[in-house]
């Protein structure tokens, strides 16, 4: 019955509590994803999302394996390696070799606290586990899909407060400093906010591709347009549209993970930038030469 109904109309099925909690977080988390996303992209630090994904799941493996909630496991690691490696790197901006050695021990880590886990508490929270992974939008009751989402406007709100003095300094860290923008401190705020959408994220997408959601969104924006501002706003917009359709497929489409359908909608809006781009390309060099 739920099946013919998704499919005979899958927009009325967002009238249903659960699917209106998705919406309402998914939309918060995506907006946010998007705009720090962009931001990883123009500084070169997509890999470190992908190690803070990694993080996520160690720090809410570790959190079940004590018996605390997952969540507070998940928040707390992911903050605390990200301002770690902050640290490490350069003015708050880590490298590759510091980021790959971060990446290798916490997946160590990670597989440590998941034998723990699976051990001694997995007969009690068997799915636990898997939720941190593959996410579970749907499962949101109401006051987690509110939490979610003032943390996701929060997030959204300070990127915006920094965004000129960071993008000052992704741009031309150099003269930025020089200039007397904190950059340090702009480094660390960064990647807190980064950590923070990352640990929220895994509830839409799940600790496994929530790089696909701030990477894929950004990088389309980064192709589609030079100018910083404008590209944020539109990493947004395409990561918010990701959720909406990928909800909306989900639905008309039971069997469809929502977190798989997500990041495929993201996938192909990236794939659809670089068309354009290459298109656009064209259409200017055959007026170059006809001219």
């Amino acid at each position: 019955m739920t099946t013919s109904l998704a499919l005979a109309d899958p927009i009325g099925v967002l009238t249903h509590p659960f699917a209106q909690h998705a919406l309402l977080a998914g939309t918060a988390v995506a907006a946010a994803a998007g705009l720090v996303g962009y931001l990883l992209v123009l500084r070169a630090q997509v890999f470190t999302a992908d190690a803070l994904s990694h993080v996520a799941f160690t720090g809410a493996l570790a959190a079940l394996a004590i018996g605390l909630d997952a969540r507070l496991g998940l928040f707390a690691l992911t903050v605390l390696v990200a301002l770690g490696m902050g640290a490490l790197g350069h003015r708050a901006r880590p490298d590759d070799v510091i980021i790959g050695g971060v990446f290798a021990w916490i997946l160590g880590l990670g597989t440590f606290f998941l034998t723990v886990y699976t051990t001694t508490r997995s007969a009690g929270n068997g799915a636990a586990g898997v939720t941190v992974l593959f996410g579970s939008i749907f499962g949101l009751d109401a006051a987690r899909a509110d939490v979610t989402a003032v943390i996701a406007a929060a997030v959204c709100a300070a990127v915006l407060v920094i965004a000129r003095p960071l993008l000052f300094a992704s741009l031309d860290q150099a003269v930025a400093a020089a200039r007397g923008v904190p950059v340090r401190l702009l480094g660390y705020a960064f990647l807190t906010l980064a950590a923070v959408t990352t640990a929220e994220a895994t509830q839409v997408t799940g600790a496994l591709l929530i790089l696909g959601l701030l990477a894929a969104p950004g990088g389309a924006a980064a192709r589609l347009t030079a100018r910083p501002l404008r590209a944020m706003g539109l990493s947004a917009g395409i990561a918010v549209a990701s959720v909406w359709i990928g909800l909306t497929a989900s639905y008309a489409v039971p069997a469809l993970p929502p977190s798989f359908a997500i990041l495929t909608v993201a996938t192909l809006g990236y794939l659809g930038a670089i068309i354009a781009t290459r298109t656009r390309r064209r259409k200017v060099k055959f007026r170059l030469r006809h001219s």
